[in-house]
């Protein structure tokens, strides 16, 4: 395993981070593994090096930070560990369960400190903005959190460039905790954000952590075009995948993909994620296991170093797309202001 700091924070992290959204209940999404299944993986992920456990939580509805919670402390050691989680999306009925004011930010926080198990979160992230709660509101609660040491470091998630600058700024001018780093939506299929996001964050200092590192799974190669039967995931993610990924253009860079795996005689995903791992400012991708395997690929992907010419060939399909995979809470023209 390699490891680096989180941005220009002090935080090291491996460079791969497993992803928990996998783990927890099959009443919340039907390809979840529930706690019997999920145990070994979060064993293998430490036996592998993995420190960087990202989970949040609206997954099974907090059943994701229960399992997270368990097996980290079964299987490693606390203080050696980088738990992250999340807050923002719908925990429950009421218009206080839901978005990023004071009041669910702090509670969010003390539910998920119950779940975990743990008396403080390494990592406490925005699980995307929040339009419709003014951003002093936001960063007060947050650097609260981080003061009262329930909070170690503060993250961000998928939104705007700017929106992400001028939270910065406010927390800068009001001296407060600031965020370390950004999850955006990010691989070799949805490369919008090397427009703006990524070079604010190499110049804030902010680590990216990219989710959706191998694309729904097409970067495995194990999706076809048009076929959500491959795999439970498959079929149960399908309308989530058909909206992130939805060009016909798209399947140009997956052929692409498996041109150089095939070349070098590695699995697919091995070569996505060491494209990834190569990019200005990603510090680890969140990857996803549901496979005995998929660790042993996502680890092995740090030591394949690409050529010019196999990054030219990945790189060369891509087209513009239009944004993907975030939602602000903005309310639509004629909607209510609270769904």
């Amino acid at each position: 395993m390699f490891y680096s700091h989180l941005g220009s924070s002090g935080l090291v992290v491996s460079r791969i981070g497993l992803g928990c959204m996998s783990y927890g209940s099959r009443n919340w999404r039907p390809w979840v593994l529930e706690r019997d299944e999920a145990m070994p993986f979060f064993r293998r992920a430490i036996e592998l090096g993995i420190n960087l456990f990202d989970t949040s939580d609206a997954y099974s509805l907090g059943v994701s930070e229960e399992i997270t919670g368990a097996a980290l402390r079964e299987y490693g050691r606390l203080d050696e560990l980088v738990i992250a989680t999340k807050v923002r999306f719908k925990m429950g009925e009421g218009p206080n369960m839901v978005g990023l004011s004071r009041k669910h930010i702090v509670q969010g926080c003390e539910a998920s400190l119950r779940r975990l198990g743990v008396e403080a979160i390494d990592l406490y992230q925005i699980h995307r903005h929040d339009a419709t709660t003014p951003v002093e509101e936001i960063l007060g609660a947050l650097d609260h959190l981080v003061h009262t040491g329930k909070v170690r470091y503060l993250g961000a998630s998928t939104m705007h460039a700017w929106q992400l600058v001028k939270m910065l700024s406010v927390s800068e001018r009001r001296g407060w905790a600031r965020f370390i780093s950004m999850q955006p939506h990010y691989n070799l299929i949805y490369r919008e954000e090397e427009r703006e996001m990524i070079p604010a964050c190499i110049a804030e200092g902010l680590g990216v952590l990219p989710w959706s590192p191998l694309a729904r799974g097409m970067l495995t190669g194990k999706r076809k075009r048009g076929d959500h039967s491959t795999t439970p995931r498959d079929a149960g993610d399908a309308v989530l995948a058909d909206q992130l990924y939805d060009a016909p253009e798209d399947w140009n860079v997956v052929d692409a993909t498996m041109k150089v795996a095939e070349a070098r005689s590695v699995p697919p995903a091995r070569v996505a994620l060491a494209w990834l791992l190569s990019r200005p400012g990603v510090s680890a991708p969140i990857i996803g296991a549901t496979k005995p395997g998929h660790l042993e690929d996502a680890v092995a992907a740090l030591d394949v170093e690409l050529s010019a010419a196999e990054v030219a060939t990945l790189e060369s399909p891509y087209r513009p797309h239009a944004v993907r995979g975030w939602h602000d809470g903005t309310p639509l023209p004629g909607a209510a202001a609270i769904r």
